[in-house]
């Protein structure tokens, strides 16, 4: 006879691994500082990448009125103004990130360990 509590149960395990089982099985293959050290070299990468775009177009944008001022700007004033404001930004988002991986493995972690109780369970069900 069909056990339907054992069949609810596969089909919630299944329907996780299918989800986001697969997503927190990858976090949670790194230790926590590995995987958040991972994504904060990729957010400071980006970040960059970003900043860059923002300043070449504004330098393309910008371009005529800064060729005619070319001799009058002070360019190492401008470099350490510019130089500020990018690592302010990247100390920001590393902060933003950091919080929200730190979130994101504890929460991976935590499903992960509600699926493994819910295995033991299916477990128990067929040793009974």
């Amino acid at each position: 006879m069909i056990n339907e509590e054992r069949v609810i149960l596969m089909t919630k395990l299944a329907s996780y691994e299918r989800g986001r089982g697969k997503k927190n099985v990858t976090i949670s293959n790194f230790f926590r500082s590995d995987y958040i050290g991972f994504q904060l070299l990729k957010s400071v990468i980006y970040a960059t990448m970003a900043t860059g775009i923002v300043v070449g177009v504004y330098l393309f944008y910008h371009f005529e009125d800064l060729m005619q001022d070319v001799y009058e700007l002070d360019l190492i004033e401008i470099g350490k103004d510019v130089l500020k404001y990018y690592l302010i930004l990247i100390a920001v988002y590393c902060g933003i990130s950091y919080a929200v991986y730190s979130y994101r493995y504890h929460k991976a972690r935590k499903s992960l360990r509600n699926y493994y109780q819910n295995l033991r369970k299916l477990t128990q069900m067929y040793d009974s």
